[in-house]
């Protein structure tokens, strides 16, 4: 009898989940989905770079005018330790491009956001500024220096890429301007013009 009893929960079983099979197929085939639906969605960066360019000590950088098919995928600014910006990419082939910032010192900082670049001694000028080129096992990375920042584009794609978010870099000054006067965006790197004391400064002019 306990034989017979076996048997049965087993046949149970065995039909209960070509039941449950059966469900889930016409589920599948009758609800709608996308097969070629891209699983990375793209992040709005805006409200962490307005953040992170009133609060850092040092003039953020993001690009403008990349051309289309680059995705923003994540984004994140930490106050302290290095007051380090991160924005991260998909190029156009879907190879990572990030861009590092930080106040931590070079030999130490670029070593740790480009996976283990080491400096090759070359550099590479990119819409006016050079940038040193490092080389790695898992990432290449550009490096500029200016002063108290550091600033590193790296990442999986190939150099070219690499350069191209270089050149698309721009900054806003780390002091918030005042209320109604936008400020001038100049190039990653580059410090904004001081006037002469008592020479207003120029406005910039409007959107």
């Amino acid at each position: 009898m306990a034989s017979k009893r076996g048997k049965q929960t087993v046949r149970d079983m065995i039909l209960s989940m070509l039941v449950i099979t059966a469900v889930a197929g016409v589920v599948y085939i009758f609800i709608p989905h996308d097969d070629k639906a891209d699983p990375i969605k793209a992040v709005d960066y805006r409200v962490e770079l307005a953040t992170a360019r009133r609060a850092a000590p040092y003039p953020v950088a993001a690009p403008a005018g990349l051309a289309e098919g680059w995705k923003p995928t994540s984004v994140s600014y930490e106050g302290h330790n290095g007051a380090g910006w991160h924005l991260g990419y998909l190029d156009p082939d879907d190879r990572y491009v990030a861009v590092e910032q930080s106040t931590t010192p070079a030999k130490k900082y670029v070593p740790q956001v480009s996976q283990d670049a080491e400096n090759t001694g070359r550099t590479r000028e990119v819409s006016g500024r050079v940038w040193e080129v490092w080389e790695g096992p898992k990432y290449d990375a550009l490096v500029l220096h200016a002063e108290g920042v550091t600033t590193v584009v790296t990442g999986s794609a190939p150099a070219d890429r690499l350069a191209e978010m270089a050149g698309a870099l721009k900054t806003a000054p780390a002091a918030t301007p005042s209320a109604g006067t936008p400020a001038a965006t100049p190039s990653a790197g580059t410090p904004a013009a001081t006037p002469s004391a008592g020479t207003p400064a120029s406005e910039a002019p409007a959107a």
